[in-house]
C-alpha cells in the first residue's frame, strides 16, 4: 500500500508505468550460440526496478564496492582490490561515456550494480563491456542477470552489436548469466571471455528502455520520500524523548 503522503502524479506514474511494461523481457528460446536469445513476456509482478546511477551518488557506489568481500572483489574485478584501488576506481568512472546501473534497497542503498562501458571517443563504438556486483545479502534473487538484460537493451539502442564479459573462469555466476542470454564463453587459464551479438535497436527496445529507466526513477524517489519521512519521524521522537527526560529531571 502506498503512504498517501506520496505525490499522485508519482503513484500515476508507477501504476502507467506497470501496464506499459507488460510484457517484460527475459531470455527464452534457444538461439544461435554467441547471439542474444529471444525475448519472451515476463509478468510485470516480477520486475525489478533499475535505475541509471550519476555522478552525484559515487558515494553509494563506493559504499556498495568496499562492503563486497576480499573474495568477492577479487571475482569483480579479477584481483583482489584494496580500498585505495577500489577508492580510484570509482573515481576514474566516466558517466558521461558509460552507463552505470543500480537496485537500491528501502535505506537507497545500492545492493547490486552494474557497468557497462563502452569504448572511448574515437574507437570502435560498435562493442561494449560488462561488469556487475551483487551485496553477498542480495543474492539468489535474480539480481545480476536483470542487470545484464538491462545492460543488454541500453546496448542495443546505442548502437552496440557486440557485448564483450571479460571474467575469472572461477567466477562461474557471471559467466551462467552470460551462457544463460546465448553468449559465446571462451576459457583461457584462468580467464575467461564472452561475447554476444546484439540484435538492432527497435522500437519495443527503445519504447522499453524509456519504460524501464522512468519505472527505476519512479521507484527511486517513492523510495527516498519513505526514507526521509521515516527519519523525520525518528528525529521526532528522539526530541519527545529529550523532553519528556528533562522533564522528568525538573520534576520536584
Amino acid at each position: 500500500m502506498i503512504d498517501p503522503m506520496f505525490p499522485k502524479a508519482l503513484v500515476q506514474t508507477v501504476r502507467a508505468g506497470v501496464q506499459l511494461l507488460r510484457p517484460g523481457v527475459v531470455a527464452a528460446d534457444p538461439a544461435p550460440t554467441g547471439t542474444a536469445r529471444p525475448l519472451r513476456p515476463r509478468a510485470a509482478a516480477g520486475l525489478v526496478p533499475i535505475r541509471s546511477v550519476g555522478p552525484r551518488e559515487r558515494h553509494r557506489i563506493l559504499a556498495h564496492l568496499l562492503a563486497l568481500s576480499q573474495r568477492d572483489r577479487y571475482l569483480r574485478f579479477g584481483y583482489a582490490a584494496s580500498d585505495e584501488q577500489v577508492q580510484r576506481y570509482v573515481d576514474g568512472l566516466d558517466f558521461q561515456r558509460d552507463e552505470i546501473f543500480g537496485i537500491y534497497n528501502r535505506r537507497l542503498e545500492i545492493i547490486a550494480m552494474a557497468h557497462l562501458a563502452f569504448a572511448p571517443t574515437g574507437q570502435d563504438g560498435s562493442c561494449a563491456e560488462f561488469g556487475v556486483s551483487v551485496s553477498e545479502h542480495a543474492r539468489g534473487r535474480g539480481y545480476g542477470g536483470r542487470l545484464f538484460e538491462r545492460a543488454v537493451m541500453v546496448a542495443r539502442n546505442e548502437g552496440v552489436s557486440m557485448l564483450f564479459i571479460h571474467a575469472l573462469s572461477e567466477n562461474t555466476a557471471m559467466l551462467k548469466i552470460a551462457r544463460h542470454a546465448g553468449a559465446t564463453v571462451v576459457r583461457s587459464g584462468s580467464e575467461s571471455e564472452a561475447h554476444l551479438e546484439l540484435p538492432a535497436a527497435d522500437f519495443d527496445s527503445r519504447m522499453s528502455g524509456i519504460a524501464l529507466d522512468q519505472f527505476g526513477e519512479v521507484d527511486f524517489q517513492l523510495k527516498a520520500r519513505a526514507h526521509q519521512f521515516w527519519s523525520f519521524l525518528a528525529g521526532l521522537q528522539e526530541v519527545r524523548s529529550g523532553v519528556r527526560e528533562a522533564r522528568q529531571r525538573s520534576a520536584p
